[in-house]
């Protein structure tokens, strides 16, 4: 990998960058109040979950599908692949935090790292087919949805996937960088949350290294008719998350 797909990866994944990660826990803060997760042991068998066999698998193969069709010039496939990222949420807050923190990274992308003159992600429901999706569209706003609402617009993953392969970044390490962001934010969401403190937080991150690397490699050589999840637990807490009374995140 270039050192500039390098340095890219580490500033798109940094807190720094501006997609409003830190505002959502992906269920996690339903599963505190539930004392599903309440301490170290669970916090980090629930993010393992999360990033192993939920929606960190989703979109890992969304990101690898989006990584491909942006190194090929393709478009359509493209698009194809950002309209099933939207699609396959399992609850409405869960959608919410696919889309609009996918519509943040393409507005911060395309405003500051985007080559002059470049076609930015086709987004899904804008009003054509999507095969006759050309990209030729004008950025969107931080946070605007362009995809008709909850569901639609930017997957959050086929952009970082689209954006990391015109990068020059290779696929082994564009989804490390985003599999070790998705944990990083769910841990430091449990420390907000009082879960953990900050040495048992950085435990449970270097305890999921392995993880992460496996499903890198299993991302990698995966069929396409694998695709899916299966951790009904978290769709469960997110859906209680959606009428919890009192609440720090969005999710």
């Amino acid at each position: 990998m270039s050192t500039d797909g390098l340095y890219r990866l580490l500033a798109w994944t940094s807190p720094t960058f501006p997609t409003g990660a830190f505002s959502y826990s992906h269920g996690l803060e339903a599963a505190a109040e539930d004392g599903v997760a309440r301490d170290r042991a669970t916090l980090e068998a629930w993010i393992r979950a999360v990033v192993v066999r939920g929606s960190g698998r989703i979109d890992a193969d969304i990101m690898r599908d989006a990584w491909h069709a942006a190194s090929d010039g393709d478009n359509p496939a493209l698009a194809e692949t950002i309209a099933r990222g939207a699609a396959y949420r399992a609850t409405a807050e869960l959608a919410l935090e696919s889309s609009q923190q996918g519509a943040a990274f393409r507005a911060a992308h395309e405003a500051a790292w985007a080559e002059p003159h470049s076609n930015p992600p086709p987004q899904a429901g804008e009003g054509i087919s999507l095969r006759q999706r050309t990209g030729a569209l004008p950025p969107p706003q931080a946070g605007e949805d362009r995809g008709g609402g909850i569901g639609g617009g930017t997957c959050r993953a086929a952009a970082f996937g689209a954006a990391a392969a015109r990068a020059g970044a290779t696929l082994d390490d564009a989804l490390t960088a985003y599999l070790s962001a998705f944990a990083a934010n769910l841990m430091s969401a449990g420390l907000r949350l009082g879960i953990v403190g900050q040495n048992d937080g950085q435990r449970i991150v270097a305890a999921l290294e392995p993880d992460i690397a496996a499903a890198v490699t299993a991302c990698v050589s995966r069929e396409a008719q694998d695709f899916g999840s299966a951790i009904f637990a978290v769709d469960l807490a997110s859906m209680a998350h959606e009428t919890q009374y009192s609440r720090l995140f969005r999710s």
